[in-house]
């Protein structure tokens, strides 16, 4: 083995071990993690994994979050490509300042937007509903998706807008058939940076539901008692949240490299 790969494997091992911390934790008992320092489960159990997929209150805490999450990034994706296209394209009075604007939104912290969200969505009867999360996320995801996909349209030479039109393309359809698919990659990138901000993202998720559409990292905290943490359900829970990002990341994974190459990620 080389010298020069012993850096990364030693990198990459530091950053596995709270995740292999994490699930080990996942299958031992809350007494066993309280006692003392083990690398493996002395007790191995699955009763943790068997709460949490047996009780309502736990799956539909994973539900909820992937609904709310789907919807937004949907929202977001096809909002952001008509703009980002007007972006790239097109130069208009104080297009620059609005672009400027646009990335100040995502600067602000979510905290600043909690109860302007809550009066509003109470008012037009959408609080505890899985469109009121979705819809107050895209107050940081668009601007982060227009960003990102004017970078991508930046890269696609106009002549291609150009022959398209003189062969006869209507512009949804040259849109939709020709110009979506060459800039793929950056539809991916930008997908999955909308999809992560709003799974792990807290503050407004909690505060803009109840019952009906509580995601997983609310439902999480009930883990917590007069008898002091449920801590090997937490671990489960915890573990369980990391598989959609997993994925999603697997499916992605090209196209943030090519977003890296690009210098838009």
């Amino acid at each position: 083995m080389q010298k020069r790969s012993i850096v990364p494997i030693v990198y990459i091992l530091f950053l596995m071990l709270p995740i292999y911390w994490l699930v080990a934790m996942s299958f031992k008992t809350t007494n066993e993690i309280l006692a003392g320092f083990s690398l493996f489960p002395q007790t191995f159990t699955l009763d943790n994994y068997k709460t949490i997929f047996t009780d309502p209150s736990w799956y539909w805490g994973y539900i909820n979050s992937i609904a709310y999450v789907s919807i937004n990034t949907v929202i977001s994706i096809a909002v952001a490509l008509p703009a980002a296209y007007a972006f790239s394209r097109y130069r208009f009075l104080g297009d620059k300042q609005l672009f400027f604007w646009l990335l100040t939104n995502r600067m602000a912290p979510a905290a600043v937007f909690a109860l302007p969200f809550f009066q509003l969505y109470s008012a037009v009867e959408l609080f505890d509903t899985h469109l009121a999360v979705a819809l107050a996320h895209c107050l940081f995801n668009i601007p982060l998706a227009v960003w990102i996909l004017e970078g991508f349209m930046g890269g696609v030479p106009k002549e291609l807008d150009e022959t398209a039109f003189v062969d006869g393309y209507s512009f949804p359809r040259f849109f939709a058939t020709i110009f979506i698919p060459s800039i793929k990659a950056g539809v991916g990138v930008a997908a999955f940076f909308c999809f992560m901000f709003s799974w792990v993202e807290l503050l407004l998720a909690k505060t803009l539901t109840a019952v009906a559409a509580k995601p997983i990292a609310a439902t999480m905290t009930k883990t917590a008692s007069s008898a002091g943490y449920e801590l090997g359900l937490l671990a489960a829970a915890g573990t369980l949240t990391i598989i959609p990002g997993a994925i999603v990341i697997w499916f992605v994974r090209n196209y943030i490299a090519k977003g890296f190459a690009m210098g838009r990620v």
